[in-house]
């Protein structure tokens, strides 16, 4: 991703080689991304990503590195992060754990929090087909199931609470049109947020941010002449405890969304729903509430974007992504109707959580 932090070739060795991982052969930034440094790195035992983190701080990181240890030891394929045999692991029997307990897979890498984890196999599929959004749907059910019993607990940073503190602040670079739909579609986002049907959604930790990016497909040697399978999803840093529905939004948003217009592709929403509940069915409040779920991931994505683009940070080989792409998906969810075994209306859609 966009490069921030400079790190030196005998630094990154040192690290790896306090690790158990090996000697170090190369280092490289990778591009793309906004958030944070990071860097492929290739030793004599393997290839790994080294990470720097440059927004979240050190006390709020245990959460995210936990989780994915959490999630690769119950056989999800996620990038298992490695450990600093100088720091002792918080209690791992325990029923809860403070998300910022230590944690032993934090290092200090230029002065900045970072961490170091197995590069996944394949690559990512930017123009999914149904059969990608299905490996997907079933994958994110899989995760959340083996979530359920994580100990620690951190909300969503990027959820309705950093929506309504950041508003105000891109606000001003809106034009009148964007500011109406940013103002009245967060009125609607707190008026949902407020209902005890939204209280009741079932919940756990969700990446919150498994773009069609995030994910990998490889080939199995096994099974020459088969589609690739997703091999792993990655990024986990915008992870927290929140609704699973809002995050099954997420990746609707992007997996089943033309990139042009901003709409729906009903062949690759209906494939990742299907898939998705073929591990984990939706209740009745999940099924009334994913067209508002759906509002909200937009919003989400449309807020942070304005955010980045237009008060950027200094790095190399940074590019903001276009906010104008959520605004589009935001006014289609918000106006259109939302297939999901039926349509339903507005009006019906708010009866279900009035």
């Amino acid at each position: 991703m966009a490069v921030f932090t400079e790190v030196g070739f005998d630094e990154a060795g040192a690290l790896m080689a306090r690790l158990g991982l090996g000697q170090l052969q190369a280092l490289k930034g990778i591009e793309g991304g906004i958030e944070n440094t990071n860097y492929f790195v290739s030793t004599d035992q393997g290839e790994y990503v080294l990470t720097l983190f440059e927004r979240l701080r050190a006390d709020q990181l245990p959460y995210y590195l936990c989780l994915m240890k959490h999630l690769a030891a119950k056989g999800i394929e996620v990038p298992e992060p490695f450990a600093d045999p100088g720091v002792k692991p918080a209690d791992g029997h325990a029923l809860e754990i403070p998300a910022n307990a230590p944690c032993e897979f934090l290092h200090l890498v230029a002065g900045k929090p970072a961490a170091v984890v197995h590069r996944l196999s394949g690559k990512s599929e930017l123009a999914p087909t149904v059969a990608h959004c299905a490996e997907l749907g079933r994958h994110l059910a899989r995760m959340h199931q083996a979530a359920r019993d994580f100990p620690r607990i951190q909300p969503n940073l990027r959820g309705l609470a950093w929506w309504n503190e950041t508003a105000p602040v891109v606000m001003p670079y809106l034009d009148e049109a964007q500011a109406t739909l940013l103002a009245s579609e967060l009125a609607y986002q707190n008026h949902v947020a407020q209902s005890p049907a939204y209280a009741a959604l079932p919940r756990g930790p969700v990446h919150a941010d498994l773009f069609r990016d995030n994910a990998m497909f490889a080939i199995r040697e096994d099974e020459p002449g088969h589609p690739p399978h997703l091999s792993g999803v990655f990024d986990f840093y915008f992870a927290g405890t929140d609704s699973w529905l809002f995050d099954l939004a997420v990746c609707l948003n992007d997996w089943a969304i033309d990139l042009p217009t901003g709409v729906d592709h009903p062949e690759r929403a209906n494939a990742l729903l299907e898939a998705y509940q073929s591990v984990r069915p939706l209740g009745a409040a999940e099924r009334n509430l994913l067209p508002a779920m759906l509002r909200a991931a937009a919003l989400r994505f449309w807020i942070s974007r304005l955010w980045d683009f237009h008060l950027p940070r200094e790095a190399s080989m940074l590019k903001p992504h276009d906010p104008r792409h959520f605004e589009r998906v935001l006014r289609h969810r918000a106006l259109a109707l939302h297939p999901f075994d039926t349509y339903r209306s507005e009006a019906a859609e708010m009866a279900a959580f009035a």
